[in-house]
């Protein structure tokens, strides 16, 4: 037997018992219909990532995709992801021993553990410094055209344009890579570092998103950092929002004050910040994930000493209020619900 054979076999054994590969090396998450439910690949609590453990619709149990990264493979991919092998074979290896093949001593898996997440995150790291380099300002191109569209003035050095970025387009490594244009944005730590880079995939023929599963895609990390936008001005305030177009559409209405984008709920609830800010503006959307999301890092905040304060749009987001009600009304809307919170925290 080949070893692309024993490989498709492992991969196949390791399907048919997926719900109990979850279980041991997912033990965070949480099953969700036919789905287990993850952070990400490291094994972190959340709902990005999901892991089908039953065949349906012609689609294969043990496959996953984490929509956060667009990252998508089978219990393989995922199990040299979290084990931190350094090499397939060790992957292999390990699979097996979970299948009750073969041995793997506890010490040399507890050590790979350690160091492949480091590893990967470097070269995920590099790999979205360069392709936000490659990108050029945010002027006159599709990504302007695509958030005019949706109203937004507030842009920055945070965002970048691109017009040929990789992107597949489903979970079949049948279907051939392609390239598209993409609204880029960085991500940063509190010191400035780049750690990750958002892709915004756009149509050229509709100035809006490309008709794909997931069209926004995450390279690099995101965990606890965000897009920064600054007003230019020291302040002790800071507005924290879910979704890259949600909190621009804030930062349009409110443009003296600093933005901070973590792009999901699940993030926005692992936000870290930075030192100096003593109240943080949580912009979430108007959902049960952006709720919970809120009470998450309210939750933390508080136990920092910082003062929180919530903005919920009266639609879906802060892009809907903006495209149905105008800039100026967001902006009234806003800060009377700034000054109402501050007046109850006075009396209080």
């Amino acid at each position: 037997m080949n070893a692309r054979r024993s490989i498709a076999d492992l991969s196949a054994d390791l399907a048919d018992r997926a719900e109990s590969f979850c279980r041991q090396y997912f033990p965070e998450g949480r099953k969700q219909g036919n789905y287990w439910q993850i952070g990400d690949t490291s094994g972190a609590k959340g709902q990005s990532l999901a892991i089908r453990l039953q065949a349906e619709g012609g689609r294969k149990a043990g496959s996953w995709t984490d929509y956060a990264t667009g990252e998508y493979g089978d219990l393989i991919d995922l199990l040299q992801e979290r084990l931190g092998s350094v090499t397939l074979k060790e992957t292999l290896r390990e699979a097996r021993s979970f299948l009750g093949e073969a041995p793997c001593p506890a010490e040399s898996r507890d050590a790979r553990k350690v160091e492949r997440p480091d590893a990967t995150s470097g070269k995920r790291t590099a790999r979205a410094r360069k392709l936000f380099a490659a990108g050029k300002p945010v002027l006159g191109n599709l990504a302007a055209t695509y958030l005019q569209g949706r109203g937004i003035t507030r842009l920055g050095p945070a965002l970048r344009y691109h017009p040929r970025v990789f992107l597949r387009r489903g979970t079949d490594d049948a279907d051939p890579p392609q390239r598209a244009p993409a609204l880029l944005a960085k991500i940063t730590d509190n010191r400035g570092q780049i750690t990750g880079c958002a892709r915004t995939y756009l149509d050229p023929s509709t100035g809006g998103l490309v008709a794909i599963e997931s069209p926004k895609r995450i390279l690099g990390q995101l965990h606890g950092h965000a897009i920064r936008f600054w007003s230019g001005t020291s302040r002790s305030d800071l507005i924290v929002g879910e979704g890259l177009e949600n909190t621009l559409s804030v930062g349009t209405a409110l443009s003296e004050f600093d933005l901070a984008s973590c792009l999901t709920a699940t993030h926005l609830g692992l936000f870290i910040p930075p030192p100096g800010i003593r109240r943080i503006w949580i912009a979430r959307d108007n959902d049960e994930a952006g709720r919970n999301a809120s009470m998450r890092l309210r939750n933390k905040l508080e136990s920092l000493g910082i003062t929180c304060g919530d903005l919920v749009p009266d639609m879906g987001d802060f892009n809907d209020d903006l495209r149905a009600f105008g800039r100026d009304a967001l902006r009234r809307s806003l800060l009377g619900a700034m000054k109402a919170q501050c007046l109850e925290i006075e009396d209080g």
